[in-house]
C-alpha cells in the first residue's frame, strides 16, 4: 500500500506510523528523518537544505520533494510505503501526484488522524522532558513521574520545552489549519481520505487505522 499520513500535532502520527509501516511491512517514511539523513551524509540536498536552515529560512519545497523521491525510488519502498509528513501543504501534494504518475503508481489511501484540539493541547502542553536524558519523557497527566520535576530512570530534572509550551503549541496547530489541513480535502476530492479517531489505547487506534485501511 502507498499511504500518506496527516493529522495535527499531538494527533500520535509518530507512534502510528511506524506500528502501521511495521504491520503492513512497508518503510516509514518520514520528512524529519529524510532531513537528518541527508545532512549527516552530507548529500548535495541535504548540504542545500542546511543552508536554508542555518539560515533561519524554511526549505523551499522542491528540495524537500526531491529527498521524497529519492527515498521512494529506493528498493525497499518498490512495494509500497507510509508517508509522515510529507506532503504539508496543497502544493507539495500536486507535486507528490505529479511524481507518482510519471511512474506509473498511485496513492491508495490518506488516513486523516482525528484529534479535538484542547486534548491535543492537552497532550503536547503535558510533557516533561529529562534534562539528562531527553528520551526519558513524562506527562503531567497520562504518566506523571512518582516524584513531581523528577524524573523516576535517573533522577535528573523534569522540565517543558520551549516548544511544548501552550502558547507554542496553539501556534503549531494554527499552521497545521492554514498549510497543512487543505491537504485533506485535495485528497478527499479524489476518493482517498479515511479519517478515524486518534482518541484512546494506542493499540485500539492501530486497529482502527488497520480496519479503515483494509477497505482500500
Amino acid at each position: 500500500m502507498r499511504i500518506v499520513l496527516v493529522g495535527p500535532p499531538g494527533a500520535g502520527k509518530g507512534t502510528q506510523a511506524t506500528r502501521l509501516a511495521e504491520k503492513l511491512r512497508i518503510p516509514h517514511i518520514s520528512t524529519g528523518d529524510l532531513f537528518r539523513a541527508n545532512i549527516s551524509r552530507q548529500t548535495e540536498l541535504g548540504k542545500l537544505a542546511k543552508s536554508y536552515m542555518d539560515a533561519g529560512n524554511l526549505v523551499p519545497d522542491e528540495v524537500t520533494i526531491a529527498m521524497a523521491k529519492d527515498r521512494m525510488e529506493q528498493s525497499d519502498a518498490e512495494g509500497g510505503f507510509l508517508l509522515d509528513g510529507f506532503p504539508r501543504n496543497v502544493s507539495q501534494a500536486g507535486a507528490l501526484d505529479e511524481l507518482l504518475q510519471t511512474e506509473g503508481i498511485k496513492l491508495d489511501a490518506v488516513l486523516d488522524l482525528e484529534a479535538p484540539e484542547d486534548e491535543v493541547v492537552k497532550r503536547i502542553a503535558g510533557r516533561r522532558v529529562c534534562r539528562k536524558d531527553s528520551a526519558h519523557v513524562f506527562h503531567v497527566t497520562y504518566s506523571p513521574p512518582k516524584q513531581e520535576g523528577v524524573c523516576d530512570v535517573c533522577g535528573g530534572e523534569l522540565y517543558q520545552r520551549d516548544d511544548d509550551s501552550e502558547s507554542t503549541v496553539r501556534t503549531r496547530l494554527e499552521v497545521y489549519h492554514t498549510q497543512t489541513e487543505p491537504i485533506i480535502d485535495y485528497y478527499r476530492a479524489q476518493g482517498l481520505v479515511v479519517t478515524i479517531s486518534a482518541m484512546g489505547p494506542v493499540d485500539e487506534v492501530t486497529a482502527r487505522a488497520l480496519e479503515a485501511l483494509s477497505g482500500k
